[in-house]
Formats: C-alpha cells, structure tokens, sequence
C-alpha cells in the first residue's frame, strides 16, 4: 500500500481537511449539515480547497499542472464526497477543463489553466435545456456566425453552477439545417462577454445537494468571439459524447465517497446500540446487511479503479467502458445506501443528532449521482449500440489479439505498474467493439489455473473462484450467442429486454475485473486481500441475480469479511480495495498501533 505513490495526494488532503466527526474541522459533518439546512453555497470550503491548490490536479503536467492520473485523481474526489458531496461536486464542475485539454487549442489551454490556478476559476457545462433534456441534437440554443464571432441565443437549463462560474461550455446550434454535425462547442469566458448579452436563470430548490448552485443560463443576442469556438465548427456533439466517456467515470468517485460515510455512520451505531442484550452489530441479519455492503465498496472499487487506469491504457474503449462504470457502479452504491439504512432504523431519517445528520444528506445527495452525466437509461442504451460490435469483435480474437489484451490488461490492473500519460484525442465515440475486460476473461482463467501451484493460495479458495469465473464466461457466452441470434437494430426503440442484458453485461464487466483486480495484485494489496474470501463472495453477489447460486456461500468468508470492515472501521481507513489512512482524531491517532477489540471477537 505504501508503495502506491496514486494514493499519497489523497492521505495528505485527509491529514488537513482533519476528522469530518471533528466540529473545527474543514468540512466537518456539524457544518456540511447547517450550510444543507440553510441551502447555501459552501464558500469558504471552496476556497479553502482553492488555497490548498487542489485545482492544480485538474490541469495536465503539459499544461501547467500537477494532473497525472485519474487513479490519483479518483481518490482525492472521494476524500471531498465523503465529507460532502455538495462541496465535492461544486468544485469538481473543474473536471470539464477536459473538454479543453482534449480539443483547446495551445492559446486556449494556457488561458484556462491560467484562469483556474490564478483566479480560483470554476466552470460550468451548459448543454442541457428545459424542453430537450439529453436529447442533445434537438436543441434550441443557437450560435450563429458574424464577423469576428457568433451571436448566441437561448437559454440552458438546468445547469450546476451556471451563476457561480467564470467560464461556461455552451453547445449551440451552429446549422439550423440539423442532424450530427449541427452542433458546436464554445468554451465561453463570462468576463470577456457584454453583461446585457446575457444573464442567469433563479437557482432551483432541490431534493439533495441543496447548497449548489443548480439554475440556468440565457443569451439575448449575445457576442462570442470565434476564439471562444473549441475545435471545428460542427464538432460539438462528438466532443460532447467524448467529454462524457472521462466525467461518466468520474462521477463514480462521488458515489465511493458517500457510500463511504454511509456504512461507516451506520457501523458507528451499530457497534454502540445495545438491543436485547448485544450491540445491533452482533445480531446476525443487521451484520450480514453491512459485510454485503462492505462487499459492494470492495467490487464497485474493483471497476472504478481499473476505469480510471484504463483511461491511460485504452482510451478508444471507453465508448463501452464509461457507460458500465457509469452505470454499475453510481446504482450499486446507491443501492448500499438504501440498504445499510435499515441498519440505522429511524435515525436514517433524523437531520440532526446521530453523527450530526450526516446520514440523510448523503442519502439525499447521492441520489442523484447515477443521473449525472447520462442517466442509467443513457448509458445502458449507448452500451445496447454497441452490443452487435462487441460479439464480432470477440468472435475474431485470435493469438496476436489475445497476446495485446494481456499486456494491456496487466498495465491496467497491477496497481504497482505506472500508466502512460492519457491521450484525450485517442477517445472514440464507437470503440468497435474491443473491450479488454471481458475479452481477456480467458486469459484471466488461465493464469487462476497456474495458481494452483503456489503454495500461499488457499485451494478451496482458488477453487470456488475458477468456478464463479467459469459461471462469468458462460454467462458471456449465452450473452454473445443472443445478440447474434437477435433481429438487433439500431434507434431509439430498443426493447425493455435488451436494457435488461445491458445490466447483465455491466454485472459481468464488474466481475470479471475483480477476477483481473485479484489476479494481478495479490501480493500488493495485504493479507486479506491476498486470501480471496472477499472476491467470491464478491462474484456470488454480482452474479446471483442472474444465475441460479446457493443462496449463501462459506459463513466463515462472510465471518472474516466483517472482521475486516472492522479493522478498517477501527483504524479509519478508507474501505477500499486500496485502504488508505484517511484523517484521524486526536484519540485515533493515539490507538494507532491498539490490537483490535470488542467486536473483533463477536
């Protein structure tokens, strides 16, 4: 773990931000609480995040800033989003600096890193409108061309941070005639704008995140100069769809986090109340709610760390890739939250008292994360698109192919490997169909087979694992056999069934990379990592609702699991395939090297 530089910008934001349980602390749950209640921006966060620097990881190294890995940059978002996601997704609107990066010319790139290390610049990403929603093409703001320039018209809606942004990303219609190319992008610069060109729609009351400033922006007339145009004219949509295939991942770090905070507030309760004579942790049904929801950090950990790896490694899948990470991942732990809050009982429910309210908040914020970005019907319709691509790419692997896949495969998933600089212009919107994950499954079989001869894996272990992997080919198998037997066409239109095999595909995406995860990091990830109990009562959960499972596996895996959760809990470290040490309390620090009790003997 020590050996995983990716982790250290994280472990050093924890140690200053301090103890969320701390009232004095930044970010602390009592204040994160009072500034929802009074549905006001988190300013003075904000900015000590600013005074921090942390807007220097936004930016690329060739372009001025600290940016070298989305790994990195993963679990510094889930370091904020733990504490409050209001804050984290507030300043993290930076991450559409991507779009700039990725298609900027080298006068735009300077200006933008400038106006975000310099100015504490933020942005906002201004696509969607109130009659259109993601329907991206149909919609009504128009840019149209003058001398020197466009003039811009109609308004964007709703829009996080429209009014508190310096710098807006505007898709405009820049040919009334329509179709793909009738869009364009425009990184607008608010202060380089006449102010009676345009102005700001009133910030919408909302469920969760309440403090961010979620309203809209409008154009009159308003004059742009054609250097504000990013790339070529026309080229809006596609930048627009690559843009989401880095945020799509992205968005992923804001559910670790809550889900983070959501477990641990109610392991603090269950591990203190007392009910018929033994904590609420002791009782069978609560303990096996919360070691299957540790269970679904440990598996959601398994696709979003190889995503954000893979970033560097195979940009031109992530067509297929961000749409299965978007989607399992922002659902599954969305779901962890529903359900560790039966645990909690009526306390899920209190906006104050227990660990200051905190739970509700994060049960309100992230909500909304799996509708960020493409909701889970967007991203499941995008993988539906390509479904018919991936069953004949698959078909044709042969040697040469298989040998590719397994280098890539080792430079995405061996944490200890570095990854090579990402390259944002070698995103494709249609992968064709190349998906290194499933397709290197058996690859994967093999080196679980060359297993057996090393003496420090357990065989029972190693045994239920090729089996569960097995179930995950064979499960691909059916999958590729359907599609190629299907009436498949492209639209809209797809059937209920077919969004019902894209959650399959997801579900085996998932599984197959904690197999790969596992693989390829068991001598780097500590002794319980290492054992592999956790990873098959992983590929029982994933696979269960698609394949007919015993209804439990080993008690004694699930036994040891708990004791895990426990240990992490204790030493307030993250859970996490990667458990890094996040801020302590005084009393913490001072128990650091205490042996485990109570609970470790339940």
């Amino acid at each position: 773990m020590d050996k995983l530089k990716q982790y250290q910008l994280a472990q050093a934001l924890e140690k200053d931000l301090g103890d969320p349980c701390n009232p004095d602390s930044v970010m602390s749950f009592k204040r994160v609480v009072e500034l929802d209640e009074q549905e006001a921006f988190t300013d003075d966060e904000v900015n000590w995040l600013y005074n921090w620097k942390l807007q220097h990881y936004y930016i690329p190294v060739d372009c001025g800033g600290e940016f070298t890995s989305f790994e990195e940059f993963v679990a510094f978002v889930r370091c904020l989003s733990r504490r409050d996601q209001t804050t984290g997704i507030s300043f993290t609107t930076m991450f559409w600096s991507f779009l700039t990066w990725m298609a900027g010319t080298d006068e735009q790139k300077k200006r933008l890193a400038s106006f975000m290390k310099n100015e504490n610049g933020a942005m906002c990403l201004a696509y969607s409108e109130r009659e259109h929603g993601s329907d991206l093409v149909a919609g009504d703001v128009t840019a149209t061309k003058v001398p020197g320039g466009y003039l811009l018209n109609g308004e964007k809606w709703p829009i996080n941070r429209a009014t508190r942004s310096g710098v807006t990303f505007v898709l405009a219609k820049t040919d009334p005639e329509g179709g793909a190319r009738c869009l364009s992008l425009f990184m607008v610069d608010k202060a380089r704008l006449n102010p009676e060109q345009y102005y700001n729609l009133p910030k919408i009351l909302t469920h969760g995140i309440r403090g961010c400033d979620m309203s809209g922006i409008g154009f009159k007339d308003c004059f742009i100069p054609e250097d504000m145009r990013l790339a070529e004219e026309g080229t809006g949509l596609e930048l627009a769809l690559k843009g989401f295939q880095i945020t799509r991942m992205l968005c992923t770090a804001f559910s670790h986090g809550a889900a983070d905070t959501a477990l641990r507030t109610t392991l603090n309760f269950a591990l203190s109340r007392k009910l018929y004579g033994k904590t609420v942790l002791d009782i069978p049904q609560p303990r096996q709610t919360l070691v299957e929801a540790f269970l679904d950090h440990l598996l959601c950990d398994c696709e979003t760390i190889a995503a954000a790896r893979g970033f560097h490694v195979v940009p031109g899948q992530f067509s297929v890739w961000a749409s299965v990470v978007k989607y399992f991942v922002t659902v599954q732990l969305e779901n962890l939250v529903n359900n560790v809050y039966v645990v909690l009982g009526s306390r899920f429910y209190f906006r104050d008292e227990h660990d200051y309210g905190i739970f509700q908040k994060m049960l309100r914020d992230n909500s909304i994360i799996s509708m960020f970005d493409g909701s889970s019907v967007v991203n499941l319709h995008a993988l539906i698109l390509q479904f018919r691509s991936i069953v004949k790419y698959r078909a044709k692997r042969n040697a040469k192919i298989m040998e590719g896949i397994q280098a890539r495969l080792e430079t995405i998933f061996s944490l200890e490997k570095s990854v090579p600089r990402f390259e944002p212009e070698k995103l494709q919107l249609f992968g064709k169909g190349a998906d290194d994950v499933l397709q290197g499954l058996e690859i994967a079989l093999k080196q679980l087979d060359d297993l057996k001869s090393e003496s420090d894996v357990n065989s029972e272990v190693l045994e239920k694992v090729t089996s569960l992997a097995n179930v995950v080919l064979e499960e691909l198998d059916n999958f590729d056999e359907i599609i190629a037997n299907s009436g498949f066409e492209y639209g809209h239109e797809q059937s209920p069934e077919l969004f019902e095999l894209a959650k399959k595909y997801c579900a085996l995406h998932t599984a197959a990379a904690c197999v790969h995860t596992w693989v390829y990091n068991r001598q780097i990830l500590g002794e319980f990592f290492a054992k592999g109990e956790w990873l098959v009562l992983s590929l029982h959960r994933i696979l269960k609702p698609w394949r007919q499972l015993p209804y439990t596996m080993d008690k004694a895996y699930s036994e040891n699991v708990a004791r895990e959760l426990l240990r992490l809990h204790q030493e307030n470290k993250a859970f996490s395939i990667v458990p890094f040490q996040y801020a302590q309390s005084k009393t913490q620090e001072d128990k650091t090297n205490a042996s485990p009790e109570l609970q470790l003997q339940a």
